[in-house]
């Protein structure tokens, strides 16, 4: 694969390095980042003052790396982005779709959030980014789901941050994260976000019958194997055709073939939310695009539909496709930002 912008060496280390091991995911990105944060995409083109990172997962020196271990014993890569000169309003912790990373498309996510006064805070899964694990493996969404609730409650205790409103934030698979978190926590979260949420995977992805029953017994023996066949989801999430072609500088995106064991849970896991969308009790936005052929919108329409929350509203984007704030034109980029932050604001100001 060749990028424009990369030298020869640079793009001869990425196409070679298997990343399987988050060690070689790290170095990757390190390599990697500046152009990646370079490439003419509205979300990254956009300059911010007055914004304060951090990354816990960084190089300190060449014989230190910081990475936050869990009570897993796994290490985990997290970043956050706060406004430097003004008081944070809430905090947003977002979970990212499947095999992806927060370090990419959400940069430019995360610094529109943080200029409007949001403290945003992201972490990649085990197994994905830059988190300890075998690259793309979920062997169980349970165990991921605790990951995400210890991580985000470490956050929430910290005293600069007692008594401050706090959303979840999840875009496609991220969905159900946020929603598995909700159920686990009912009662700990001011509102949640959902961008085209997996609440079910469009038929057309998920194998014939025959197929799906032979691979879910399959994973029993060979849980890691990428056996699952898989369409080209970034030509199905992405409407924009530019975009879609900058998808290849999120190097560290997993990009194979389901893994047996992974696909078994997400579909184990959708089909459990489908079932539980009238516990579903917080403040919700909903967010999806009509011609989403990833994740079905007719379950969105659902769960706001079924949703017991008082507070709750849909944004249904005509002719849009699965990825909202990556992959369509500008416009509808900054439409979709535009209702995301006018809900946020108008529930802090609410509190």
């Amino acid at each position: 694969m060749r990028w424009e912008g990369v030298d020869d060496e640079l793009a001869r280390m990425v196409s070679e390095t298997k990343l399987n091991d988050a060690r070689d995911r790290r170095r990757i990105r390190e390599a990697f980042k500046g152009v990646q944060l370079g490439i003419d995409h509205c979300l990254l083109k956009a300059q911010y003052d007055g914004l304060k990172t951090e990354e816990i997962g960084f190089q300190v020196n060449p014989e230190l790396l910081l990475y936050e271990v869990n009570s897993r014993g796994v290490e985990i890569f997290s970043k956050s982005w706060l406004p430097e000169n003004s008081s944070i309003k809430a905090l947003v912790c977002f979970c990212h779709g499947y095999g992806d990373t927060c370090t990419f498309f959400f940069e430019g996510v995360a610094r529109k959030l943080a200029s409007c006064g949001f403290g945003v805070f992201a972490m990649d899964y085990p197994g994905f980014g830059l988190s300890e694990g075998l690259h793309g493996y979920i062997p169980s969404f349970d165990s991921l789901v605790n990951d995400v609730v210890e991580h985000f409650s470490k956050i929430k205790e910290k005293p600069e941050y007692h008594g401050l409103p706090s959303f979840l934030f999840g875009e496609s698979m991220g969905g159900a994260v946020v929603l598995k978190v909700h159920f686990k926590q009912p009662d700990s979260w001011t509102g949640a976000i959902l961008v085209a949420p997996m609440c079910k995977i469009a038929d057309n992805v998920i194998p014939p019958w025959p197929v799906k029953q032979f691979l879910i017994g399959i994973a029993k023996l060979l849980p890691e194997r990428k056996l699952v066949p898989q369409k080209d989801l970034g030509e199905m999430a992405f409407r924009d055709p530019k975009k879609l072609q900058q998808t290849k500088y999120n190097v560290i995106a997993y990009k194979g073939n389901p893994r047996l064991r992974t696909a078994v849970e997400m579909l184990r896991t959708t089909q459990e939310i489908e079932q539980r969308l009238h516990e579903v009790s917080l403040p919700l936005l909903i967010l999806h695009g009509e011609a989403d052929i990833v994740t079905d919108p007719s379950v969105s329409k659902a769960l706001y539909e079924q949703a017991r929350s008082a507070d709750k509203k849909l944004h249904l984007y005509k002719d849009s496709y699965h990825a909202l704030l990556e992959g369509e034109p500008d416009e509808i980029i900054y439409q979709v930002f535009g209702d995301i932050i006018s809900w946020l604001n108008n529930h802090v100001e609410k509190i």
